[in-house]
């Protein structure tokens, strides 16, 4: 049996409650049972893909990129409509990005997902907040001991669309690979019988990978090898709606339910 552990976001940024830029509730819990989940299945895990959200401080969804009439930045969670772009509520802080900005806004809106929601700058290349939670990259190393390579995968580096998914962009440049489906993933977790998901937050960038990974099948009977470990990923405060849609959907797709203590005991 092959089994692949997808580890999304474990970065402290999201799991360090002192230090963390975007800080998720619970994430360290999540992550010290992650830790000693994979400590447990050493070797029972054929691959590990870890995800990591990689951005610069010039972000379309950083406060820097926007700016209202009175040149003041937009607070962290304000939503970004493109009702308020046309009617300049906010605008770009470069001038020239408007026509750019004004059509990404305009395609999240149509793709269904969400708004432009603005985020604390996090997960910024060269930061310690982009760096693996610390027990979570012990056992990682520990793992890799026997030997073998955790795939680390990045995602988020263009400054004008978001990645919540691992998979592709939430709208892809068509000038830029980096945003559009990624093939190779995929066909790597088409090898596996068991997929196990772990990782923050589950509202958005858990949820996103899994949605993607699962259209990217084309068959929902591959979706019965993804195993979301429930114990091990949390929302973000005041988004707890999207786990549940999230978890609505893909348990009825076939998608299972386990915790860290129970997976493959």
């Amino acid at each position: 049996m092959n089994v692949h552990l997808v580890c999304v976001d474990c970065q402290k940024d999201f799991t360090e409650k002192s230090t963390g830029a975007l800080y998720v509730n619970g994430a360290e819990n999540d992550m010290d049972r992650l830790a000693l989940m994979i400590s447990r299945l050493k070797n029972k895990l054929d691959d590990i893909h870890c995800t990591l959200d990689s951005h610069t401080l010039y972000h379309i969804a950083n406060p820097i990129y926007w700016v209202n009439s009175s040149g003041k930045n937009p607070n962290p969670f304000t939503i970004i409509t493109v009702e308020d772009i046309e009617n300049g509520t906010w605008t770009p802080s470069v001038p020239n990005t408007y026509k750019k900005s004004l059509e990404y806004v305009r395609a999240l809106k149509a793709g269904g997902r969400y708004d432009l929601c603005i985020w604390n700058p996090h997960c910024r290349i060269g930061t310690s907040g982009h760096a693996i939670h610390n027990s979570v990259m012990d056992a990682l190393t520990d793992w890799e001991k026997s030997p073998a390579i955790v795939n680390m995968v990045t995602k988020g580096s263009n400054p004008f669309t978001e990645a919540y998914s691992v998979v592709k962009s939430e709208v892809p440049d068509p000038e830029d690979v980096s945003t559009q489906l990624n093939t190779d993933f995929i066909k790597t977790l088409e090898k596996a019988d068991i997929i196990a998901v772990a990782g923050e937050a589950s509202s958005h960038c858990v949820a996103n990978s899994v949605f993607d990974i699962a259209d990217s099948f084309g068959d929902d009977s591959f979706v019965k090898k993804i195993v979301f470990l429930k114990d091990a990923s949390s929302p973000v405060t005041g988004f707890e709606h999207l786990e549940k849609d999230f978890l609505d959907k893909m348990i009825k797709r076939g998608m299972k339910l386990s915790t860290t203590v129970d997976f493959l005991k």
